[in-house]
């Protein structure tokens, strides 16, 4: 019921893939991706560096004079190429907590445990940020990964489309085991993954958690 809504005034909307803006007293992208242009980010943040989650353009279309932009240590040289100051980068590794503001961002790790698309070694992000409030967990392109299980969180972006990221099914039982109150999936629908993986996702999460479906809604 209506009792379980997260009671927080943020707007959030997902326009495709894993490219979320998270909009409250501060404006936050994660991945942005086929973003119309607006300049209104503060913050960027990048979970990886392939080209549908470090998209140059998008970045260029969403940033503005004064935005950060925060992500693993391979966006350094991206990211300096875009015009940014080395001031506004910010490099974070795994199991890292910062303070951006009244923003608290921690950092988990984002990886594959039986693919190579995404190495433990690059060590990409994760992030649990808390705002205002509400806690998020943005998971990037990884795998049900054991030591990400017991996070605490309010609102968990899984991705759910398989191939180079944890499937329908295995994401819906990571979610059960994180429990959260309310779970976002991400990743599907452009790249891979498509409504069948949303439905086995649906129909295997536990009905305490909350789904909200934000892409192709917005």
């Amino acid at each position: 019921g209506s009792e379980m809504c997260i009671r927080d005034s943020h707007m959030i909307t997902i326009n495709c893939q894993s490219s979320i803006k998270l909009e409250g007293e501060k404006i936050l992208y994660f991945d942005p991706l086929q973003r119309d242009t607006t300049h209104d980010a503060d913050y960027i943040f990048i979970t990886h560096t392939h080209w549908d989650h470090f998209s140059k353009e998008d970045i260029q279309k969403v940033r503005k004079d004064t935005t950060k932009i925060i992500g693993p240590q391979d966006i350094l040289g991206k990211s300096l190429a875009l015009g940014f100051g080395r001031e506004d980068i910010i490099l974070l590794r795994p199991y890292e907590e910062i303070e951006l503001g009244d923003i608290h961002v921690k950092t988990v790790p984002a990886y594959n445990l039986n693919k190579d698309f995404h190495p433990k070694v690059n060590e990409w992000l994760g992030y649990v940020l808390t705002m205002e409030g509400t806690t998020y967990y943005i998971a990037g392109d990884t795998d049900a990964l054991e030591e990400n299980k017991t996070l605490a969180c309010d609102m968990a972006f899984l991705p759910i489309g398989g191939t180079y990221t944890m499937t329908a099914a295995e994401a819906a039982s990571f979610a059960n085991e994180l429990k959260p109150k309310v779970v976002v999936p991400i990743h599907y629908g452009l790249v891979v993954g498509d409504v069948k993986d949303l439905n086995q996702f649906s129909s295997l999460l536990n009905k305490e958690i909350q789904l909200e479906i934000k892409i192709g809604k917005n």
